[in-house]
C-alpha cells in the first residue's frame, strides 16, 4: 500500500548537503526573488536571532544563490555574524529553483492560527513577563488578541462601579496604593513630589488625563435631582481664565517632565475652557497634534444645545517616533478622530449608581482603545487627575501599568474598591504593607466610623 505522500523517483532527487557554516556576505540573494521584506519584519527578525540564535538553515544552490532565507541572510549581515547555518542543494533546474522560491515563501502562509491555543500560549508568555515581541507579534496584534469588548465597547463590565463605597473614607493624604502592577497616589498634581512618588523613576510613555474643567459640577455636571455632588478639590469653577491657565500648565509641566521623548499625551476638555488648555499646553508641546471628539449618544446638561461631546486634545513630547498601533488600520484597528462612545448616563444602564460616586466618570473602553492606539504592554500609563479611576481598569485590561495621581480621598477609595472588584485582589498601602482591609480596619476603629 502506497503512502499518502510518496518519495520521489530516485532520478528526481536533488543532492542535498549537510549543514555547513557559510560566511552570509558570501551568499547571493536569488535575482527573482519576488518576496520583501520590510524594515520592521528585519528589526523583529534580529530580536529574534538575538534571543534564541540563529535556528533556522539558509538554503542555497550550487552557485551560493539563496533558494530559502533571504531576510535571515540580510539580518545576519547588518549583525555582523561571521557564520550562519546553510544547507546547499544541488541538480535542480532553472524551473525547479524557482518554484522551489515560491513554494519555500507561500505554503507557509497556508496555515492558519488555533486561537484558543495561541491566546492561551501568549497568556503564559505574558505571565513569564516575556518579551512578546520576540514572537513576531506586534503590540497591536497581541491586544486585538485579547481586547474581548471589540466587538461592543458599550458592554464593558469594567464602567460598573462598587457598591461598598462608604461615607468612611480610607484613604489619607499621602498614601501610596499598590495594586498589582498599578500605583495610586493620593497627592497633588500640581506637586512634583507626587510624581517623583509614583513614578518611582519610571517615565510615562504616554499621558491621558481629564482635567477638572474649571466649571461648577453643581448646574453642570448634575442638576437639581437627587444625584449631587461636592465641588472639585481644585478648578471647580473659583479660578479666573489666567489662573485656570497656570493650573493647567503647572500639571502639564510634570507630565512633560516624566513621560518619555515620543510620548503622546490626550488631555480632556469642555469647549469653554478650549483657550486655556491650548495656552497652557503649546509652550510644551508646540502645535496640537489631533483633536478627538468624544461623541456620546445623549446629550448632557444645558439649555442652549446640550452638550453631547467631550474634547481630547492630542499632543507630542519632543521629536522621537511617537508609538502608532493602529497605521491606518492595517493592525486590524480602524480609528478616527471621532471616538464613538456611550455617556455616563447610558453605558452601563446604571448612570445614576456611577454618577452617585463621580460625576464625570469616563467609559473604559475609551481609555483602553486610546491606550492601546499609543503605548506598548507594560508601558507606564501617567494619569495626574484620576478621578474614579478608570485608567487603572482599562490599564488591567490592556497589559499596561497605570501610574495616577487623585488630590480627593473618597474617589481614591472609589478607584481602589473599582480595581479590586475587577481584579479580586487588595491593594496595599506602600508605607506600611497592609493591605486595603487590614488599614480600613485600623483607621476607623481609631476614628471611630468617622471619614
Amino acid at each position: 500500500m502506497l503512502s499518502a505522500i510518496s518519495p520521489p523517483p530516485a532520478t528526481m532527487a536533488p543532492t542535498i548537503s549537510g549543514i555547513v557554516d557559510q560566511n552570509p556576505a558570501d551568499l547571493k540573494p536569488w535575482p527573482e526573488n519576488p518576496r520583501k521584506h520590510s524594515a520592521k519584519q528585519k528589526a523583529k527578525l534580529g530580536a529574534a536571532i538575538r534571543k534564541f540564535g540563529f535556528t533556522s538553515i539558509v538554503v542555497t544552490d550550487e552557485n551560493s544563490f539563496i533558494l530559502s532565507g533571504h531576510c535571515r541572510v540580510e539580518v545576519a549581515i547588518e549583525m555582523g555574524l561571521l557564520t550562519i547555518p546553510v544547507r546547499v542543494i544541488s541538480g535542480l533546474t532553472e524551473a525547479e529553483k524557482l518554484a522551489f522560491v515560491l513554494a519555500d515563501n507561500k505554503l507557509g502562509d497556508m496555515s492558519i492560527w488555533d486561537d484558543a491555543k495561541l491566546k492561551a500560549t501568549l497568556e503564559i508568555l505574558i505571565r513569564e513577563e516575556f518579551e512578546i515581541e520576540t514572537t513576531g507579534f506586534s503590540t497591536a496584534e497581541v491586544d486585538l488578541i485579547f481586547d474581548d469588548n471589540k466587538a461592543s465597547p458599550s458592554a464593558d463590565s469594567g464602567d460598573l462601579l462598587p457598591t461598598d463605597i462608604r461615607e468612611e473614607v480610607v484613604t489619607r493624604a499621602g498614601d501610596l496604593w499598590i495594586l498589582g502592577q498599578h500605583r495610586l497616589l493620593c497627592g497633588n498634581s500640581l506637586d512634583k513630589d507626587s510624581y517623583q512618588r509614583v513614578m518611582a523613576e519610571g517615565v510615562a510613555q504616554m499621558v491621558i488625563s481629564d482635567a477638572p474643567f474649571n466649571v461648577p459640577v453643581s448646574g453642570h455636571v448634575c442638576g437639581s435631582g437627587k444625584t449631587q455632588h461636592k465641588e472639585f478639590a481644585m478648578a471647580s469653577g473659583e479660578m479666573s481664565q489666567a489662573e485656570f491657565t497656570q493650573f493647567l500648565n503647572n500639571a502639564f509641566t510634570h507630565t512633560h517632565h516624566f513621560s518619555m521623548d515620543g510620548a503622546i499625551h490626550y488631555y480632556f476638555m469642555d469647549w469653554r475652557h478650549m483657550r486655556e488648555l491650548l495656552d497652557a499646553a503649546e509652550p510644551l508641546f508646540g502645535s496640537l497634534r489631533q483633536l478627538c471628539v468624544w461623541a456620546k449618544d445623549n446629550g448632557g446638561m444645558g439649555t442652549f444645545y446640550r452638550s453631547q461631546h467631550e474634547l481630547v486634545f492630542v499632543f507630542k513630547k519632543g521629536d522621537a517616533p511617537h508609538i502608532n498601533n493602529f497605521e491606518l488600520g492595517q493592525h486590524g484597528r480602524y480609528r478616527t478622530n471621532v471616538w464613538q462612545y456611550p455617556g455616563v448616563n447610558t453605558f452601563t444602564g446604571k448612570g445614576h449608581e456611577l454618577l452617585a460616586l463621580h460625576p464625570t466618570v469616563k467609559n473604559v473602553s475609551l481609555i483602553a482603545d486610546a491606550i492601546r492606539d499609543c503605548s506598548h504592554r507594560k508601558g507606564l500609563i501617567l494619569d495626574p487627575f484620576a478621578g474614579s479611576g478608570t485608567l487603572l481598569v482599562a490599564a488591567e485590561r490592556t497589559g499596561r501599568y497605570a501610574r495616577a495621581i487623585e488630590i480627593d480621598p473618597h474617589y481614591v477609595d472609589v478607584g481602589v474598591l473599582r480595581w479590586q472588584r475587577i481584579i479580586g485582589k487588595e491593594a496595599i498601602l506602600e508605607a506600611t504593607g497592609q493591605t486595603w482591609s487590614q488599614v480600613r480596619t485600623e483607621r476607623l476603629a481609631v476614628s471611630g466610623g468617622q471619614p
